[in-house]
């Protein structure tokens, strides 16, 4: 079957989704678009991206685009789906969804409407009026923006940033989707050490050991699309065959995780164990600002914004430590932080900032790759934080 395919992602890592589906799933018909990526495939493709992709949020079937000013528009064009070919008599078909900048602008009313489509369609071909929805469940999303709407038909169920080894997590916990990313970006394959000194609950080690491994970050879950009665059983069970077939036997990344909460190293410990990379990682309980380094190799982090943990001028006052211990480190280092004077407390300008979203707060991957002697000072000379200036008045 010929589908459509929608991912949403988190903003600023659109690029990163379309080069796996095009390197890793060979696809040639990719598009990124703010907040998603669309393409096209068939059963085989839907089972792929789900189990493959490190940096998607889920994986939609798109079924149609339309304009919708009127919630007749709204019904007729939803009515129009073959809705039949994809959803069983017995099927749940929830619907949800968002309305924005559009003349239908109540969500509850569009829910109704659609939802009257559907049954309306599936009446007509059944030949029942009502349905008991007792069977697997196909939840139907719509969006509707500037008057146009587009339905889709989740194939994931949970987001894919649950990868299904992290039952429990810190205060602040990092998606997986964005640790995986940052780990992309920085194009480390396991070939030198890696080091995170604020691991939390283990998330960036263990999406990079996953990397490093060639292990579908998908391999541990289940998939609202895996009971569905047109898609062939035997086919996801064959995909996680060849899944664990790619995993890399002779592969072994030395990656080291640390954090001064001692609880939070005995944590990220058991969610490695779960995701079965816990050989690969050593997790150790050590303040980062005082800790050794290695001479060599990535430091990839995710300390304290400020804005969950620590107060603010605590968080700056260890970006300021941490400068003072690494600053001229051989390390390349890659901090991801809200926090828009980072820089001014580290005390380096970054080779390269990236603009990314931690759920929904705005931050900066803050990248220093260039030689250590290459790195510039932020202000004095003497590498002291210069103070900020009052803004003039009158």
């Amino acid at each position: 079957m010929k589908l459509e395919f929608c991912c949403p992602t988190l903003f600023g890592l659109e690029g990163i989704v379309a080069d796996e589906l095009r390197f890793g799933g060979k696809l040639e018909d990719v598009r990124a678009e703010n907040g998603r990526v669309l393409f096209s495939g068939d059963e085989d493709t839907l089972i792929w991206a789900n189990m493959n992709l490190r940096c998607a949020e889920r994986v939609l079937i798109r079924l149609a685009s339309f304009r919708a000013e009127t919630f007749d528009q709204l019904f007729e064009g939803v009515k129009a789906i073959a809705w039949e070919d994809l959803l069983p008599v017995d099927g749940q078909f929830p619907v949800k969804g968002h309305a924005l900048n559009s003349k239908l602008y109540s969500v509850p009313g569009c829910q109704k409407i659609i939802k009257k489509a559907i049954v309306t369609r599936l009446s007509a071909r059944y030949g029942v009026n009502w349905f008991e929805e007792t069977g697997a469940r196909y939840q139907v999303q719509f969006s509707i923006m500037h008057d146009i709407a587009e339905i889709y038909l989740d194939t994931s169920g949970a987001g894919l940033h649950k990868r299904g080894y992290r039952a429990n997590a810190n205060a602040a916990p990092l998606r997986e989707t964005l640790a995986a990313a940052m780990v992309k970006l920085a194009r480390w394959r396991g070939r030198d050490t890696l080091i995170d000194p604020f691991c939390g609950s283990g998330t960036i080690p263990i999406e990079a050991a996953m990397i490093a491994l060639g292990r579908a970050p998908g391999l541990m879950r289940s998939y609202d699309a895996e009971k569905w009665t047109w898609i062939a059983a035997e086919r996801w069970k064959q995909a996680r065959e060849r899944a664990i077939a790619a995993v890399r036997t002779d592969a072994a990344p030395v990656l080291y995780g640390s954090d001064i909460d001692p609880a939070c190293v005995q944590l990220a410990q058991e969610n490695a164990k779960k995701a079965g990379v816990a050989r690969w990682i050593r997790f150790e309980q050590a303040d980062a600002a005082a800790r050794d380094y290695p001479d060599s190799g990535v430091l990839f982090a995710n300390p304290p914004y400020g804005e969950r943990l620590l107060d603010h001028e605590s968080a700056q006052a260890l970006y300021r430590a941490m400068g003072r211990t690494l600053g001229k480190s051989s390390l390349r280092q890659y901090y991801l932080t809200s926090d828009e004077e980072f820089e001014r407390f580290y005390g380096y300008r970054a080779d390269k900032r990236r603009k990314l979203y931690n759920g929904m707060i705005k931050c900066d991957l803050y990248m220093y790759f260039k030689p250590a002697a290459a790195r510039k000072l932020f202000g004095r000379e003497d590498g002291k934080v210069p103070t900020q200036r009052k803004p003039k008045h009158g």
